[in-house]
């Protein structure tokens, strides 16, 4: 395929921008119902790396990148459940979609509503916009880069106020001794929320109804559309460790992520509780 290597120095074309912000939106749209009608019903299978998988996942995945193929056939595209497990993508193209076709997969399969669509468009390897279907609330949460955050139908923002004892926090467990160790001083002083989705977890703090969330343990598709969201909302991101983005390749097995995201001062100190790297 014959593409058009990507310039970082120059802005986005606005009209190719907004051409890909709209689609993105339609393409979530048009799963819903599927996602809807196999929710708690669908057969499950455990995959290697001990994590489950559905045929919900392949299906919304293949159907979300050809309906946007068929307007954008020149960007990348990248999914933990379509991609093969030996195939490295080279992120060339300006433009890239990155899909998590149900985040949540073990609520999904269990019929547990705490489960979403989280699909991202990136530019030059940064997440640029995000689309995150949340399936509790019958809405979806989208935003990104000079957009705003909306949820449903109203604006969101991210939470600034300063942490005190009634801050909510989300997180994803297991944690290894260790990590329970660093973290052991957030989880006495503040409120905790597990829901068993990293992308409602950035969602609701993107939002405000969160004022952060704290992983160490995701991958890029579980994040990248959320991240967007985060800063289009006000918020901010520090890594553990070396930075995701801007993505430079994609691979199914790539390294899991550690991060703190949100209100600003919660991310200060958590950085400091924990040794984190703004992003």
């Amino acid at each position: 395929m014959n593409r058009t290597k990507k310039n970082t120095s120059r802005k986005p074309n606005p009209s190719e921008l907004r051409h890909r912000i709209n689609a993105g939106l339609v393409a979530v749209k048009s799963q819903i119902a599927f996602f809807e009608s196999q929710f708690g019903r669908v057969e499950s299978q455990w995959k290697e790396d001990d994590t489950r998988v559905t045929f919900a996942d392949f299906a919304i995945s293949e159907k979300v990148f050809a309906e946007l193929r068929s307007s954008f056939p020149d960007d990348d595209y990248c999914s933990e459940e379509s991609n093969p497990d030996d195939e490295e993508i080279t992120l060339d193209a300006e433009y890239a979609w990155l899909i998590d076709p149900i985040d949540g997969t073990n609520n999904f399969a269990l019929g547990i509503p705490m489960c979403s669509i989280s699909l991202a468009l990136l530019r030059h390897g940064e997440p640029i916009y995000g689309y995150i279907y949340d399936y509790a609330r019958r809405v979806i949460v989208h935003g990104g880069e000079g957009e705003g955050v909306t949820d449903g139908t109203r604006k969101g923002k991210v939470n600034t106020s300063d942490p005190t004892t009634q801050t909510h926090f989300a997180t994803n467990f297991p944690f290894t001794g260790k990590d329970m160790d660093l973290a052991r001083t957030l989880f006495e002083r503040y409120r905790v929320r597990c829901f068993g989705s990293a992308a409602l977890n950035l969602a609701y703090t993107a939002t405000g109804k969160l004022d952060a969330c704290l992983d160490f343990r995701v991958k890029v598709w579980d994040v990248a559309a959320g991240f967007a969201m985060i800063k289009a909302g006000g918020g901010e991101i520090r890594y553990f460790g070396a930075p995701t983005f801007p993505l430079k390749s994609f691979h199914v097995r790539m390294p899991a992520m550690r991060y703190v995201a949100g209100n600003p001062k919660f991310c200060q100190l958590a950085s400091d509780v924990l040794g984190g790297e703004q992003g």
